[in-house]
């Protein structure tokens, strides 16, 4: 069985867009030549990895099993170029970062810092929620990505903490919660709840962290956008909890902002995939992280 690396790449590509037209696009070729490189592909194995409908196409079983390897497969052969094209240096390649939405703005100086040094190093950044980070990560998929602790895979994943910010309550003028100094989590069990997707960090912590304060959120709406969620607060259809930074983004609003008690931290940090070593270009990052970190 010979499989060439492209045609991998292509077929990953037409999972993730579930369609032949748009990942021929993205694939730089014409659909039927990609239907033949597929087609050509299932006979090698011996097995139908799609079933194709009008809509979207779908993996069967050994589809599954065949896109796992296919992730496993690309990840090793880029961290093979990585090496390879670094024995003298970090002077080249690419970092696959992975980025939470709600983070972007708080990176900014690292990567800027990042770009200075190794200018030859192509950035490729992939906005995901924390969990989807993680599982990019498992996939190998990614090289290293920014998320929230605490992370779901804690074995298979190693962590190295950047900074914690507080976290807030967020209501809209005139709400009943606003006279008081501070919030708990029974403050907001009688209201409508606006909370993050549940692929966020930080919807995956307040759940938490409410159901151990025996409060059943009653959650009303979810956004993975952070300024959406500002104003449907402000709309007075709910009242959320909101990191300080963005708090402090917010400030012409008609939002008040109040602390929690007991006082809840927005803990970010890189993480990387435990017992599988880093590429040049992510360990490079992690280091620069470390020596910001340490001034």
């Amino acid at each position: 069985m010979n499989i060439p690396i492209k045609t991998l790449q292509c077929f990953l590509t037409l999972v993730e867009t579930e369609n032949f037209t748009r990942a021929a696009q993205k694939c730089f070729i014409t659909q039927p030549t990609l239907s033949k490189m597929i087609q050509r592909l299932e006979e090698s194995l011996g097995e139908t990895l799609l079933i194709r409908n009008n809509q979207k196409v779908v993996l069967t079983q050994a589809g599954q099993l065949f896109e796992h390897s296919a992730r496993e497969i690309l990840g090793q052969w880029h961290r093979l170029q990585e090496d390879m094209s670094n024995l003298s240096g970090l002077k080249s390649g690419r970092l696959r970062l992975g980025v939470c939405p709600m983070m972007s703005s708080l990176i900014i100086g690292l990567l800027t810092s990042y770009r200075k040094r190794y200018p030859g190093v192509e950035l490729q950044m992939y906005e995901y929620g924390g969990f989807g980070c993680e599982q990019a990560l498992l996939n190998n998929s990614l090289d290293i990505a920014f998320t929230a602790l605490p992370t779901t895979h804690e074995v298979q994943l190693v962590n190295q903490p950047l900074t914690k910010y507080p976290l807030l309550a967020c209501l809209p003028e005139g709400h009943p919660l606003a006279e008081k100094d501070h919030l708990n989590w029974q403050d907001f069990e009688p209201y409508p709840f606006i909370l993050y997707n549940e692929d966020f960090s930080l919807a995956k912590l307040i759940n938490r962290l409410s159901r151990k304060a025996g409060v059943q959120l009653n959650i009303a709406f979810r956004s993975g956008q952070w300024d959406f969620l500002a104003a449907m607060v402000e709309a007075d259809m709910g009242v959320a909890i909101l990191p300080e930074p963005i708090c402090n983004r917010l400030n012409a609003s008609k939002l008040i902002f109040k602390p929690m008690q007991p006082a809840m931290t927005w803990d970010l940090a890189l993480i990387w995939r435990q017992n599988l070593p880093l590429t040049p270009a992510a360990s490079a990052l992690l280091e620069l992280s470390k020596q910001k970190i340490e001034h």
